[in-house]
């Protein structure tokens, strides 16, 4: 009876572990479908209007007009906008997010953890319109004192109210912090005790074992949270539109600007014909250039591990 019991059980999770592994690889199989659905959507979507307006005049033109009556599709001041935004936003948010993991994971007092971590956590579930809201009442008035201030005396300035790059940058980067700290103080936690014990133990201060040991060996989650902080940055659109200005101008910090996905949102409800589809194009560009961070992202990861070993 107990060896029929030991064979039954052992077919009966052989025949769970098939069927979890047929769940996975359906689960996997899905997703993978997914992705390869948007990329050729987006494709198939985004090459037409590349192919009537032209691709120099589309990608390196600097005049976006699109309801003109003779209209121009130039969207290099709105790339160069999103680069730009984008950059300053993690040059920003990164750096404050991760030395945040730190200190909620290795330094801080557990009363203090206990009211930092709610609070972290609480930016996260704000909605994105939120960050707009309070961009709108509290950081372009003062930005605006700032312009007035800086630029009292020129005649040729164009105001914009505190809605301009500076305001988009500011409010990205606190956007992106729940997620950059969040990730990354996971990271650091799953770090093993030994090694930090071992780096004690060696007459290393715990500064030193913080930042040559812990922090190297949580290297990829940290750059996963680096990678979804990117994607949050450049994927938002309600926020920006209400602090930006949407205006397409060059990506000056006092200038009123138009981010690639602030471009699709403002102007996809009444396009029609060319007008739509280069708004797809601009879908696709952005696409792209998510794509591209990923990859250059991924490839110092493992350029990163391959040193190192």
């Amino acid at each position: 009876m107990q060896k029929n019991t030991i064979l039954g059980g052992k077919k009966a999770r052989s025949a769970v572990e098939r069927s979890a592994e047929v769940i996975f690889t359906i689960c996997a199989f899905f997703a993978v479908l997914a992705v390869f659905s948007i990329t050729i959507y987006m494709f198939v979507n985004g090459l037409p209007a590349l192919g009537q307006v032209g691709v120099l005049e589309l990608l390196f033109g600097t005049v976006w007009k699109p309801t003109a009556a003779d209209p121009s599709y130039g969207i290099l001041y709105i790339i160069l906008t999103s680069i730009v935004g984008t950059s300053l936003a993690i040059i920003l948010g990164v750096p404050i997010g991760v030395l945040t993991a730190i200190f909620l994971a290795e330094t801080a007092p557990k009363k203090v953890s206990a009211v930092i971590r709610p609070a972290v956590e609480l930016l996260a579930g704000i909605p994105s319109v939120i960050y707009g809201l309070l961009g709108i009442l509290i950081l372009c008035p003062l930005m605006y004192e700032l312009e007035q201030f800086i630029f009292k005396n020129s005649e040729t300035h164009q105001y914009t109210g505190g809605a301009n790059l500076i305001s988009a940058v500011l409010v990205l980067a606190i956007m992106i912090l729940p997620t950059v700290i969040n990730i990354s103080e996971s990271a650091l936690r799953a770090v093993p005790q030994n090694l930090r014990a071992a780096s004690l133990a060696m007459g290393a201060s715990k500064i030193q074992t913080i930042f040559k040991v812990v922090l190297p060996a949580a290297k990829s989650g940290i750059v996963t949270a680096v990678v979804l902080g990117v994607g949050r940055a450049i994927g938002e659109a309600m926020a920006i539109s209400l602090v930006s200005g949407s205006s397409v101008n060059a990506p000056l910090p006092f200038n009123s600007v138009r981010f690639l996905t602030t471009a699709i949102v403002s102007e996809m409800g009444y396009a029609a014909d060319l007008h739509r589809q280069v708004l797809f194009t601009i879908g696709l560009v952005l696409f792209v250039f998510i794509m591209v961070i990923n990859l250059v992202l991924t490839r110092i990861l493992k350029g990163g591990s391959a040193r190192e070993k």
